[in-house]
C-alpha cells in the first residue's frame, strides 16, 4: 500500500500514516470506511480495523463509529475543515465538524440521530424528513442537498425524488358545490390506498374514478390516517374566512420575518419553526394581518393569554373591543379571541368556537397540537392554520401529527439569526457534580425509580454550584429551572430569590415576571411554569438544575429563555455523576447541537464562601418581602 495506495497484494501491516493519506488523495474522498481501505490493500476489514485503530491511537488520523461503521479521516487537531462522509443507499450522513451553515443545511433535510460532543455527527434521511422539507419544488430541495453534502449522490437523490412524490399524491379540494372532495393521482390509489384505510363512514361517495366526496367532519381524521400509511395529504381546500378583520402593524418587520409571512400567504398553512426570541409572535401578527380575518389564538396558560393581549395592543392597531380573552378567569368571544387550549378542548365551549368562521387560527406552542384533549382544537373550522414552536419535537414521537392537523413547516436557519446577531447564541455548558456526601449517595443506591431520579435531581451539592455559577455572572438576569418544589423552596431560599412555581397564585406569578422583564428582579427560580411561551427578555444565564429527565422540547425551551439579543448568553445544565442524569445531560442537549448551539461539557467550579453571597442587594427580593 505504501507504493500504490490501491495494491491488492498490499497486507493490514503496511498501514500507515502516509499510506493512509495517499488513499484518501487517491479516491479524492475526505474519509473512507473500514471496507474500502481492506478492499484497496487486499486484506480482510477486520485486519484492516486493528491497523487503523493504531492509527487512531497514536493520534495520527481521527475515527467516528456510527452504529459500528466505522469511518476514518485525517487528524483533526490543528484543523477544523469540515468532513462529510455519505452512505447514499442507506441515507445516513457522517459529518466531522461540520460548519454551522452544513449543520443548518442539513436539519432541512436529515435527521441527527448522534453526536459524540467531539464535532462529530451522524444524521438520517427519513421518509417524514423529506414529507415536511420545507420547499415548495423538488429542484429546490434537490439543490440543497447537494449545496449541504458538495457533491451528488444518486442513489439518495433518487430515494429522495420517490419520497417527494408519495407526499403529493393526495389532496383535499373544495368542490364547486361546497363539500369537500379527496383527490388522487390514480384510480389505483384511491381504490387500493385511500378506501381500505379509511373507516366506511369517511368517504361518503365516489364521485369519479380518481376522487370521492368526503364527510365533513372527518378531514382531519382522513389526514391522519393516510399520513400514518404513508402518503401525506396536500390540503387545498376552500375554507371560508367569516368577517373581515383591517388592521396594521406598528412596528419594523425583520427580513425573514416578512419572508415568513409571504412564505405562509403562499402555502396557506404552515408551522413557524424558529428559536426563542426569533420573533415568532410579531411574524404571526403580520400574517394575522395579512389574511384579515377574525382569528382564534390558541395558548397552553392564562399567562401567555394576558402576553399575547399585550402584544396585540402595543403592535398593531386595533383596539380593546377588538380583543378578547376565553378561559377560567374571562369569557369574551371578540374579533380576536385568545383561549387556552384545555377550554377549547371542552365540549361546551368548543361548539361555540366552531359556531364562527375564523379567517386563521394560531396554535402558539403548537407541539401541544398531538395530545388528546389539544387535538381537539384541531378540528375547528378555519380557512389558515398557523403553528408556532421552537422545536416540533415530541417525546412520543408523534410530531408528525403537527404538519399533518396544522400545515408543514415554515423556518428559518437558526444559525443565521445567530450570525445576524437577531438572536444571541447560547453556549451551553453540561457540568458533573459529584454527591453533596456519602449518605446522599448511598441513598440513591439504594433507592428505586422514581425516587432514584429525584434523589440525583436534588442532590444538594448543586446549590452550592448554582451560587457559585450565579457569582461569576453577577449583575446578569438569571433563571434557575427546577423540577421539585422542594428543591426550588431550597434554592430560593438559599438565593433569597423569588420561586414561581404551578401553586404561586396567577396574579403574585405575572407581577414577579412583570418585575422581572423590567430588571427589579435579576433572579429568578421556577419550576416548569417557566418552560414555555412566557417572554423573560434579556434572560443572559440559564441554570437547569433538575428535570433532565424531561423532554427535549424542554430543553430547548429553557436553553430558549437566554436567546435575546443582548450579547453572550450561557445556560448551564447540572447533573450528578455517576447517576442516570449524566445520560439524560447529553441526550437533552444533543438537539440543541443539531440546531447549531454550542455544547460543551465542564467540570464544576471549587466555590468558595464569597461564591455562597446571596444577591439580592442588587433588585432581588426575598420572598417574604415582595
Amino acid at each position: 500500500m505504501t507504493d500504490d495506495p490501491a495494491d491488492p497484494n498490499g497486507d493490514a501491516s503496511s498501514i500507515d500514516a502516509g499510506a493512509f493519506y495517499d488513499l484518501l488523495e487517491a479516491r479524492r474522498r475526505p474519509a473512507v470506511t473500514t471496507a474500502e481501505v481492506a478492499e484497496s490493500i487486499g486484506c480482510s476489514i477486520e485486519a484492516a480495523a486493528d491497523a487503523l485503530a493504531e492509527l487512531v491511537d497514536g493520534s495520527e488520523i481521527g475515527r467516528l463509529a456510527p452504529d459500528g461503521d466505522n469511518v476514518w479521516f485525517p487528524d483533526r487537531v490543528g484543523s477544523a475543515e469540515e468532513r462529510l462522509t455519505v452512505f447514499g443507499s442507506r441515507r445516513r450522513i457522517v459529518a466531522d465538524r461540520p460548519a454551522q451553515y452544513t449543520r443548518a443545511l442539513l436539519t432541512q433535510f436529515a435527521h441527527l440521530e448522534e453526536t459524540n460532543g467531539e464535532g462529530g455527527y451522524v444524521y438520517t434521511v427519513r421518509e417524514e424528513d423529506i414529507w415536511n422539507a420545507p420547499y415548495e419544488t423538488l429542484p429546490e430541495l434537490t439543490a440543497t442537498v447537494r449545496s449541504a453534502l458538495g457533491d451528488r449522490y444518486e442513489a439518495l437523490e433518487e430515494w429522495i425524488e420517490g419520497q417527494w412524490e408519495r407526499a403529493h399524491k393526495f389532496r383535499l379540494t373544495t368542490h364547486e358545490d361546497g363539500y369537500v372532495v379527496l383527490e388522487a393521482k390514480s384510480a389505483d390509489l384511491l381504490g387500493n390506498v385511500a378506501e381500505p384505510k379509511l373507516d366506511d363512514d369517511v368517504l361518503r361517495a365516489k364521485i369519479g374514478d380518481t376522487t370521492a366526496w368526503v364527510a365533513d367532519d372527518r378531514t382531519a381524521e382522513l389526514k391522519r390516517t393516510l399520513y400514518e400509511a404513508g402518503y401525506p395529504v396536500e390540503d387545498h381546500r376552500d375554507l371560508e374566512t367569516g368577517d373581515e378583520l383591517a388592521f396594521d402593524l406598528t412596528l419594523e418587520l425583520r427580513p425573514y420575518q416578512a419572508d415568513w409571512i409571504v412564505r405562509f400567504a403562499d402555502a396557506g398553512s404552515g408551522v413557524l419553526v424558529g428559536p426563542p426570541g426569533s420573533g415568532k409572535t410579531v411574524a404571526a401578527l403580520g400574517i394575522m394581518a395579512d389574511v384579515g380575518g377574525e382569528t382564534l389564538v390558541l395558548v397552553p396558560s392564562r399567562e401567555l393569554a394576558t402576553q399575547w393581549h399585550d402584544v396585540l395592543l402595543e403592535e398593531t392597531t386595533l383596539s380593546p373591543e377588538q380583543i378578547g380573552e376565553y378561559h377560567g378567569g374571562r369569557k369574551e368571544i371578540r374579533p380576536v379571541t385568545i383561549a387556552t387550549y384545555r377550554t377549547a378542548g371542552m365540549d361546551r365551549h368548543r361548539r361555540l368556537f366552531d359556531s364562527r368562521k375564523w379567517g386563521l387560527i394560531v396554535y402558539d406552542e403548537v407541539h401541544h397540537i398531538p395530545s388528546p384533549i389539544h387535538r381537539r382544537s384541531a378540528s375547528l373550522q378555519t380557512k389558515h392554520r398557523l403553528g408556532l414552536t421552537a422545536t416540533p419535537v415530541r417525546e412520543t414521537e408523534d410530531q408528525e401529527q403537527i404538519y399533518t392537523l396544522v400545515g408543514r413547516p415554515i423556518g428559518t436557519d437558526w444559525e443565521a439569526l445567530f450570525d445576524a446577531g437577531y438572536v444571541a447564541e447560547p453556549e451551553v455548558e453540561i457540568r458533573f457534580l459529584p454527591w453533596g456526601s456519602e449518605l446522599h449517595r448511598n441513598e440513591y443506591d439504594a433507592a428505586v425509580g422514581h425516587e432514584k431520579r429525584q434523589l440525583a435531581a436534588t442532590n444538594p451539592a448543586k446549590i452550592r454550584e448554582i451560587a457559585a455559577i450565579l457569582h461569576e455572572h453577577r449583575g446578569s438576569k438569571a433563571i434557575v429551572f427546577v423540577e421539585f418544589l422542594e428543591q426550588g423552596e431550597a434554592i430560593a431560599e438559599e438565593l433569597s430569590a423569588p420561586f414561581i412555581s404551578g401553586e404561586t397564585p396567577h396574579a403574585r406569578r405575572s407581577r414577579l415576571f412583570d418585575r422581572f422583564r423590567s430588571g427589579r428582579l435579576d433572579t429568578i427560580v421556577v419550576s416548569r411554569v417557566g418552560d414555555e411561551g412566557i417572554d423573560l427578555p434579556d434572560t443572559e444565564v440559564a441554570i437547569a438544575a433538575s428535570g433532565l429527565g424531561g423532554s427535549r422540547r424542554q430543553g430547548t425551551q429553557r436553553a430558549g429563555r437566554t436567546m435575546r439579543p443582548v450579547g453572550k448568553a450561557r445556560m448551564y445544565v447540572l447533573a450528578t455523576r455517576g447517576s442516570r442524569e449524566e445520560d439524560f445531560a447529553r441526550k437533552r442537549t444533543k438537539h440543541l447541537a443539531a440546531r447549531g448551539v454550542r455544547v460543551r461539557e465542564a467540570e464544576p467550579v471549587t466555590a468558595g464562601p464569597e461564591a455562597r453571597t446571596d444577591r439580592s442587594g442588587e433588585g432581588t427580593t426575598p420572598i417574604g418581602e415582595e
